[in-house]
């Protein structure tokens, strides 16, 4: 499945921003979809996972209470909305998508084989 991520863009400690995850395919709402991030120097991390019903998330501890991922099923998108906005939540955000993805996968890379391009957001002290 295609993916078209949106939303990135600079703002201040504090601010919000909302990243969305788009595709034009009618079978992307059977798929798990991910947010991961990279920082410059560090590894790319999870930051948020929604299974294709919906019911059950995973959040990295990082973000926990501030960022929210939901999908609206009938636009075939999945979005991340990110509050309190931190100074190291700066970083390159790519969407990801998956099949099958149990619970316990939602925060592995490896459970994802389409990728978006990453958007960037950055984030002023």
């Amino acid at each position: 499945v295609q993916l078209q991520a949106s939303g990135g863009g600079l703002v201040q400690a504090g601010g919000s921003l909302r990243l969305s995850c788009a595709s034009s395919e009618r079978t992307f709402r059977t798929y798990a979809v991910a947010w991961f991030r990279q920082a410059p120097g560090k590894e790319r991390e999870f930051v948020a996972a929604i299974r294709w019903s919906g019911g059950a998330t995973a959040y990295a501890d990082s973000v926990k209470g501030r960022f929210t991922i939901s999908r609206d099923s009938a636009e075939n998108t999945v979005s991340l909305q990110m509050n309190s906005l931190k100074p190291e939540d700066t970083a390159v955000y790519w969407c990801a998508a998956g099949r099958g993805v149990i619970i316990s996968a939602l925060s592995s890379n490896n459970a994802y084989r389409s990728w978006g391009p990453g958007t960037q957001v950055t984030v002023s002290s």
